[in-house]
C-alpha cells in the first residue's frame, strides 16, 4: 500500500491546479518536474506508482489530507480530470451517483435518467434506493427534462 511518505518522495502536489508532477525520476519515461499520468477512456488522470495504478484525484486527495479517502471522490463539477482539491469530496457511492452530470456511454437514448421503451421514453430516478417511475413521454427531451426536475427536489447535486 503506498505511504504518505513515499507519495510526497514522488511527487510534488499543486492543491489549487490539482496536479501531481514527478519529484525524482523513477524510469527512463519520466521527466522530472513534467505532471505525472495519463488520462484514461473515462477521463480520469491515471498514475502508475511502484506497479500499482491510482486515480490521480485520490491521490491528491492523500497527498494533502494524510490519509486515503474513506468513500469514493466526487469531482463537484462533475469534470473527472480538475483535480483541484476544493473540486472534490469525500462521499458516499449513493451520494456520488447523486452528481451524475451525463448519461453514461452505454445508455442508448442519450440522455440522464431515460430509457427508451417501445411506446415512448421512461424517466427514472432512484432515491434512498427507491427506483420510482416519473413517467412516459413522447421525447427523450421531455422525459430527460422531467428527470432533472425530480433529480433538483430529491437530490443536492448541482443544478444542470
Amino acid at each position: 500500500m503506498l505511504t504518505h511518505e513515499r507519495l510526497q518522495e514522488l511527487f510534488t502536489c499543486d492543491p489549487a491546479a490539482g496536479v501531481l508532477r514527478w519529484r525524482v525520476r523513477t524510469n527512463r519515461r519520466i521527466l522530472v518536474g513534467s505532471v505525472a499520468g495519463t488520462i484514461n477512456d473515462f477521463g480520469y488522470r491515471v498514475i502508475r506508482v511502484d506497479g500499482q495504478r491510482y486515480r490521480a484525484h485520490r491521490l491528491i486527495w492523500f497527498y494533502v489530507n494524510g490519509e486515503w479517502p474513506k468513500n469514493d471522490i466526487d469531482h463537484i463539477n462533475g469534470k473527472p480530470d480538475d483535480n483541484r482539491i476544493e473540486n472534490l469530496r469525500d462521499v458516499t457511492t449513493a451520494e456520488n451517483i447523486q452528481n451524475q452530470v451525463a448519461a453514461h456511454r452505454r445508455n442508448r437514448s442519450g440522455r440522464l435518467g431515460v430509457t427508451k421503451r417501445k411506446n415512448g421514453f421512461e424517466a427514472r430516478i432512484c432515491a434512498c434506493g427507491v427506483t420510482e417511475s416519473l413517467g412516459l413521454f413522447e421525447t427523450g427531451e421531455a422525459a430527460e427534462a422531467a428527470y432533472i426536475q425530480a433529480k433538483r427536489i430529491r437530490h443536492s447535486a448541482p443544478r444542470h
